[in-house]
């Protein structure tokens, strides 16, 4: 799965990480707001990975959560969706706005192995200083370049460089910053 060959979800190794992160999900989801440092250690339980100073607005929704890594600084808004089937790794100082969907998953094209339950995934990579508007949609694969802004509603399919304004379906680069 993490080397982004195809392997079925069923399997009961990955149904119990599916069950630990639904559960430590739920927690931090519905952890008193009272409580900032109870919550962020729910959430420091769930990922991966959590920069100091990162902050993740509830709720937030993730397959496996442990493969998620938030750099120092970072701010996500409400409603995240990180399906980390692979590997999600953003940066420090990045914003994402509320709604953003980062999306490793894959299915097969072809409809036989995709109705035989076949999947696979494939990692994002968000750099430093990137500013992901509200709604954006990240596709499997993508890496995003330091200092980019995608501007709300983007779907970003393909891989965006450093230093850019992206926007549209599917997003394109209308400007450097």
């Amino acid at each position: 799965m993490l080397a982004g060959e195809l392997y079925l979800a069923d399997n009961p190794e990955l149904a119990a990480d599916l069950r630990r992160a639904a559960e430590l999900s739920e927690r931090f989801n519905t952890w008193p707001a009272a409580d900032p440092a109870g919550r962020r250690a729910a959430l420091a339980e769930l990922l991966g990975g959590l920069g100091e100073g990162a902050e993740v607005r509830p709720p937030l929704y993730v397959d496996y959560g442990c493969q998620i890594t938030l750099g120092p600084g970072t701010f996500v808004n409400f409603g995240a969706v990180m399906l980390d089937v692979a590997a999600i790794t953003v940066g420090a100082d990045v914003q994402v706005g509320p709604n953003v969907q980062l999306l490793t998953p894959t299915h097969p094209v072809d409809p036989e192995p995709r109705r035989a339950k076949w999947e696979a995934a494939r990692p994002i990579t968000i750099g430093d200083n990137v500013w992901l508007g509200g709604g954006v949609i990240v596709c499997p694969g993508v890496t995003i370049g330091e200092n980019t802004v995608v501007g709300a509603g983007a779907v970003v399919t393909g891989d965006l460089p450093a230093n850019v304004v992206a926007v549209g379906n599917p997003a394109r680069v209308v400007r450097e910053t």
